[in-house]
């Protein structure tokens, strides 16, 4: 995992509704919040893991429509599956959506959530 002096945290809260994972996000504040993150420096922005679901969930990666327009530099995975770090060196305007994909120790299938998004805002 990589350190920066610039991190911020947002909590993926996965619970289980009606037997589907439902995602929420929560800020280093532990308020709710979109999971969106807006960069306007160089930063590392960790995800931390809540499974609420108890079916062993863990971060595999994290998917993305657009992977090579150099919003997102590289991603880091703990070795525990519980934190996923993305380093955004806020070289390039725009935004990237993506997809938190997740593994399960009920079966071998994925899981794969909406799609926060990182809105790069570098300085002039």
């Amino acid at each position: 995992m990589s350190n920066t002096q610039t991190t911020e945290l947002v909590q993926v809260v996965v619970d289980l509704l009606n037997g589907e994972p439902a995602f929420s996000y929560l800020n280093s504040a532990g308020q709710p919040c979109d999971g969106d993150v807006t960069v306007v420096e160089a930063e590392t922005i960790t995800y931390q893991l809540i499974d609420n679901t108890g079916r062993g969930l863990k971060f595999a990666g994290a998917g993305f429509v657009t992977p090579f327009d150099g919003i997102i530099d590289s991603i880091a995975i703990s070795a525990d599956g519980m934190q996923l770090q993305m380093i955004d060196s806020d070289q390039t305007a725009g935004n990237s959506k993506f997809q938190f994909v997740l593994t399960n120790a009920t079966n071998t299938l994925l899981v794969i959530s909406p799609d926060p998004e990182v809105k790069n805002f570098p300085p002039n």
